[in-house]
């Protein structure tokens, strides 16, 4: 088990976001997971710097910790010509420590190029595409791609790793979760699904398994769940919500019922180790291996501090 902590880009500034990759390193976690993302969720997050801007500045300040995106799409507002090279240059950055993390995306951050926002089951159908496209340009050398979505024109990714980043394919759903064991190296979900590990793995999955955990740390377990509130009411609406919503004012209009004891039913909220060691061991027991915290309180050092000295020491002896 690796464990993991979330740079919520829609949060904090892009130097805050390196500094706390930075601790976040010191401190003992496994790897960073970085949203990218071109709107916040909501306004009052206040941010969304070019997570491929930060990711390279990351790699210049660390030494050991993996990093990964959580999660780009490559569709839409990007061509994955670009992500393919965007992600080559970051494994080469960080000597390797890079895994692509990709999705079929959220019409929050897609529509800004103007293009539709297709249904699901063709986003889908773009992302196989999509994957199809940056595996034959980490091959080398000038290539073309006549798709019946996304094309590929005589072009060639010209700074290439010698051995090409993992790719964590993001599902919310059993075809998702397909194609994450046919085209992708790992698997990504936003909840501790067990049937999606299932489908990956009875579909040959085998690669690592990542899942975000939501949790708000203070000594004050309401202060905390206030903070969450405040700023990640949005996820309480599911991903079909999050996945078609175009502007941060709808989830602030979608998530005006939420309140305070719908966030400590939501997330982990307080200061107690052994509720956030309870919450890990269920995403571990639905078969997950790369376990990422995603701190939603109102201080960010606070609970590095307290992961450093309460909560690591007991996640470890889980194995």
């Amino acid at each position: 088990m690796q464990i993991g902590f979330k740079l919520a880009a829609e949060a904090f500034d892009p130097n805050e976001l390196v500094r706390q990759a930075v601790r976040a390193e010191s401190v003992g976690f496994d790897f960073v997971e970085i949203s990218d993302h071109f709107h916040p969720w909501l306004d009052n997050q206040g941010h969304s710097p070019f997570a491929w801007s930060v990711l390279g500045a990351i790699a210049a300040r660390t030494d050991s910790l993996e990093l990964a995106t959580g999660v780009t799409c490559p569709i839409i507002r990007y061509h994955p010509a670009i992500i393919a090279q965007a992600a080559a240059t970051t494994a080469l950055l960080s000597d390797g420590r890079f895994t692509l993390g990709i999705g079929s995306g959220e019409r929050l951050n897609e529509h800004v190029v103007g293009q539709e926002f297709p249904p699901v089951l063709v986003r889908q159908r773009m992302l196989r595409e999509a994957l199809e496209i940056i595996r034959l340009l980490w091959r080398g050398g000038y290539r073309n791609y006549d798709g019946r979505y996304l094309s590929l024109s005589d072009a060639r990714v010209f700074d290439l790793p010698d051995t090409p980043p993992k790719i964590a394919v993001a599902a919310g759903g059993p075809r998702a979760a397909e194609i994450a064991a046919e085209l992708g190296d790992g698997l990504f979900a936003t909840e501790p699904d067990p049937d999606l590990v299932r489908t990956y793995r009875d579909s040959g999955g085998m690669g690592p398994r990542y899942v975000e955990v939501g949790v708000a740390f203070d000594p004050d377990e309401r202060k905390a769940a206030e903070a969450a509130l405040s700023t990640n009411r949005w996820m309480t609406g599911g991903w079909k919500v999050m996945s078609e919503l175009p502007n941060p004012v709808n989830f602030a209009a979608a998530s005006t019922t939420v309140r305070v004891d719908d966030m400590l039913e939501a997330m982990v909220c307080g200061n107690d180790p052994k509720r956030y060691v309870e919450a890990v061991r269920k995403a571990t027991d639905a078969g997950f291996d790369r376990v990422v915290l995603m701190n939603a309180g109102p201080d960010v050092d606070a609970f590095l501090d307290f992961y450093s000295s309460e909560l690591q020491p007991l996640l470890r002896a889980e194995g």
